[in-house]
């Protein structure tokens, strides 16, 4: 083993360019991909830039999923206890809790199940495609009108929530995952949103539907609190990530024609692209953290027991260890290898089959109907969410 130097970084690194993680993620990887950091928040730990390492972390049961939360201005609390779970949060949760939870869902996200939603998905892309027409090419924000709408739609339609409720949740979504949100703002949001899949659980119970909340109140195995912090979960994930996966991808084509060309020139390209996209952008941009439940060795350190470790998607997802070709560029013609933009082990997100049908129809069905589509300002002008645990944008400007 040897002793770990200190790498200092009291503030989230900042990005050069909007389409790849900052260069210090890089330069660690490359020179100590196991490395002690203070993080942004201010805590003292562990930051895992290479991929093997970073896999390594997420398939070990020493390191738990119950951990500290990232979030910047407060004063570091390394000694603090790791805070419980809050009911249904089983992202944050070890088996046995985990698995009890989780084997709930399973059977609502496999490969057949989401390859049968195509069709409806297909026809919600249409559908917005056919509003964006409308427009004659004026100016449109696209995350707003096709991005964000799309996979909203679907899993308010899985889970039985009413799409006309759409603009509470997402504002009190968009709140949980800014890292700068103060303490009160993070439990009003959470509070609001609990309530919010709570009431409509409830009357799941007297009217049940063919949806997952409705499944979930059936089975009878989860309390008021669990179906509801469930329920928040699947909510949030099922249309922040990727929507912002698909506003992100279609602003980085764009900036990358001969890429954008090659897939309008042949659409049986997108399966494989999307994976390229998923691999490039990585949009769950400060990682995802741990906690070492006992003393761990992890590349030549120790890593001792109670320590926070983060393994850095976006920086795995770019090694050159593992990925063939230049992984800094964007390849859509890239042999497939496995990447880790939907984490690794137990936790492997639950809904990427799902992720995967959206993108692949809204890409599609984009690059098809509006070849000419162009950012309709400055790439530079472009707002990012430099500020979000969820990477992408907070609008996208387009004509064509």
């Amino acid at each position: 083993m040897t002793e770990a130097q200190p790498v200092t970084t009291t503030q989230p690194m900042a990005r050069t360019c909007p389409f790849d993680p900052p260069s210090e993620y890089r330069t660690l990887r490359e020179q100590s991909p196991v490395a002690e950091v203070t993080l942004p928040d201010g805590l003292r730990g562990w930051l895992i830039t290479g991929y093997e390492e970073a896999r390594a972390v997420l398939a070990d049961p020493r390191f738990s999923s119950r951990r500290r939360g990232l979030r910047t201005g407060g004063a570091p609390a390394g000694d603090a206890p790791v805070p419980p779970p809050a009911p249904g949060m089983f992202i944050l949760m070890d088996p046995p809790e985990h698995t009890r939870l989780r084997r709930l869902l399973t059977g609502q996200f496999t490969v057949r199940r989401m390859r049968q939603l195509t069709p409806a998905v297909e026809k919600i892309v249409a559908e917005h495609l056919d509003a964006l027409a409308a427009t004659e090419g004026r100016p449109v924000d696209l995350l707003q009108a096709f991005a964000l709408p799309i996979p909203s739609l679907v899993i308010c339609e899985l889970l039985g929530v009413p799409y006309a409720d759409r603009v509470e949740f997402q504002r009190n979504s968009a709140t949980l995952i800014r890292i700068d949100a103060t303490p009160e703002e993070l439990q009003q949001a959470q509070q609001a949103l609990n309530q919010f899949i709570g009431q409509l659980a409830l009357a799941k119970r007297t009217e049940p539907g063919d949806d997952i909340l409705s499944g979930l109140v059936r089975s009878g195995e989860l309390t008021d609190e669990e179906l509801a912090g469930v329920g928040v979960l699947l909510l949030l994930a099922g249309h922040e990530t990727t929507a912002n996966m698909i506003a992100l991808a279609t602003m980085c084509l764009l900036q990358n024609p001969g890429q954008w060309e090659a897939l309008r020139a042949d659409p049986s390209l997108m399966d494989g692209a999307v994976e390229e996209l998923l691999r490039y952008l990585s949009v769950i941009q400060y990682g995802v953290r741990r906690t070492a439940l006992e003393d761990v060795e992890l590349g030549g350190h120790r890593i001792q027991a109670g320590s926070t470790v983060v393994a850095c998607l976006p920086s795995g997802n770019r090694d050159t260890e593992h990925f063939s070709g230049d992984p800094e560029q964007l390849d859509v013609h890239r042999p497939y290898s496995p990447h880790l933009a939907f984490g690794h082990g137990i936790h492997q997100c639950l809904g990427q089959q799902l992720a995967r049908v959206e993108m692949k129809a809204a890409l599609t069905a984009l690059i098809e109907r509006f070849p000419t589509l162009r950012l309709a300002v400055p790439v530079e002008q472009v707002p990012m969410r430099d500020n979000m645990i969820v990477y992408g944008v907070h609008e996208l400007p387009v004509t064509w």
